[in-house]
């Protein structure tokens, strides 16, 4: 696997951004009948998701969080070296969604801007970019965004992803600072995956067409089109219990770290079944893995940080260093981790109203 130490590298700040209200899994557009809800609720521990309406892209949510994210730090934008957005729901083909937040959030032509087309795996190796930027010399100050709306991908009559999937967004600051802890990456990929999480058609192998629009079932009942996400799960199953647990032990050991010295670990929540598995295999105490794929679902990449915002907010925003193990993995197949300490970092979650766009207000912020 890929592997670097980066040094003179600090997290200042994670904001999460969501899209109004919860829904309950139970009022999703579905196929599911009510027993079928209840078995995904306790296998997989989905209860609530956050679903954007039409108008409303990852864009939008990342922007919305970028901009509570420079407040709370007191940031100028002029500051601001790079702005990078991890994504695989980009508001247009091109131009990249990373130009349009750096329009919205007013930053200079000196600040570099670009997309990184990732999933599960996406926020570590988001860091993983910005970071390496940073640590060259190249940038002093960088906004991560990640996001995904996985919703728009989805059909309702695909039983098996029906219900899975939330919609978030993301900001994340990082910063030149010469007394920073090292940042230790791992990283890998096995394209012979690409097959078992994908959506066929829509881009340029499979153009927009009555073919890719045409609805099909397959052989388990599930009905979607071409341009509707396809996931094998069990594929997907495998290849996490194959993949993670030895990325988990070389991410540690290049930092130095044994397993249960670890304080945090920031697994992408992909499922609430294959957590816990992911746990056990590792021997990790509950209070060192935390779960909310109860509260957003899958998010995508942007699991992770909603995570930090969520269940560890208070953890790191303590001046006492938390020693943290950022874990994603999934479509590609890819994998990463990162493990750092992280202290005194700003959190909080964003709710943005329905409808709204990169360039207007948010409903709420929670601190």
């Amino acid at each position: 696997m890929a592997q670097s130490v980066l040094n003179n590298v600090a997290i200042r700040g994670v904001v999460g951004a969501v899209p109004g209200d919860p829904v309950s899994i139970l009022d999703v557009r579905s196929t599911l009948t009510v027993e079928e809800i209840s078995k995904v609720s306790a296998t997989v521990g989905l209860k609530d998701l956050y679903r954007t309406t039409d108008l409303q892209t990852a864009g939008d949510l990342c922007t919305a969080a970028a901009r509570r994210l420079l407040e709370a730090l007191h940031w100028d934008p002029e500051s601001i070296d790079g702005i990078f957005v991890v994504t695989q729901t980009p508001d247009h083909f091109l131009p990249a969604t990373a130009f349009i937040a750096h329009r919205e959030l007013k930053l200079k032509d000196h600040c570099l801007a670009f997309d990184i087309g990732l999933g599960c795996s996406g926020y570590v190796y988001g860091l993983w970019t910005a970071a390496q930027f940073i640590a060259s010399g190249s940038c002093k100050r960088v906004l991560l965004l990640a996001g995904d709306t996985i919703s728009k991908l989805i059909s309702p009559e695909d039983k098996s992803v029906a219900v899975l999937f939330g919609d978030a967004g993301s900001a994340t600051a990082l910063e030149f600072d010469a007394g920073a802890g090292s940042m230790a990456f791992v990283g890998g990929s096995d394209g012979a995956g690409a097959e078992n999480l994908r959506v066929p058609g829509g881009a340029f192998r499979a153009m927009p067409s009555s073919e890719t629009f045409a609805e099909h079932t397959d052989e388990d009942g599930n009905r979607r089109s071409q341009r509707d996400l396809a996931m094998d799960g069990l594929a997907i199953f495998n290849f996490t219990l194959q993949r993670v647990p030895p990325l988990v032990n070389a991410v540690t050991e290049l930092r130095g770290w044994p397993v249960p010295e670890i304080d945090l670990f920031v697994f992408h929540q992909a499922n609430g079944f294959i957590l816990k598995t992911i746990a056990k295999k590792l021997k990790l105490r509950e209070e060192q893995a935390p779960i909310n794929i109860d509260r957003f679902g899958n998010t995508s990449m942007t699991s992770m940080p909603l995570l930090i915002v969520d269940s560890a907010a208070n953890r790191l925003r303590s001046l006492e260093p938390a020693k943290v193990v950022i874990v994603g993995f999934g479509v590609g197949y890819s994998w990463g981790a990162l493990a750092t300490e992280m202290s005194n970092v700003m959190t909080d979650l964003v709710h943005v109203a329905e409808n709204t766009t990169c360039s207007t207000r948010l409903i709420s912020a929670r601190s």
